[in-house]
């Protein structure tokens, strides 16, 4: 075997390992595969690890909180917040970060399809 698909095929099987045991996260893309479900009262996504929380969602925030689980709980959608790129330019999603403060995540901080969450009043 060539040295460049040797080290290809090791690749593929390292990250294969590391995807089995949980230990790589999904990322964000504009091209989501999974839908945010409904569960107990609140939207469950695929979000990116460590994704920021932030104070408001006008892009002048700061960050109150990070969400360290990869499959998170939302409870509504905003529309017309600051500008974050991706399917949604203006979207921001309210959730509780994992110290426990309130606040807002970017939408192209998560993988799933964010469509399905209420808006927010």
């Amino acid at each position: 075997m060539r040295p460049h698909l040797r080290v290809r095929a090791a690749a593929l099987t390292i990250a294969a390992a590391l995807g089995s045991l949980g230990l790589i996260a999904p990322t964000a893309s504009a091209g989501a595969q999974h839908q945010c479900t409904l569960e107990t009262n609140a939207h469950y996504c695929y979000n990116v690890y460590a994704a920021k929380v932030y104070d408001n969602f006008n892009g002048t925030g700061k960050v109150v909180g990070y969400m360290y689980t990869t499959y998170s709980w939302f409870s509504c959608r905003l529309d017309n917040g600051a500008y974050v790129g991706g399917p949604h330019p203006n979207r921001w999603l309210l959730t509780k970060a994992d110290n426990g403060v309130w606040g807002w995540m970017k939408d192209t901080s998560v993988s799933s399809e964010t469509d399905p969450l209420i808006r927010c009043n």
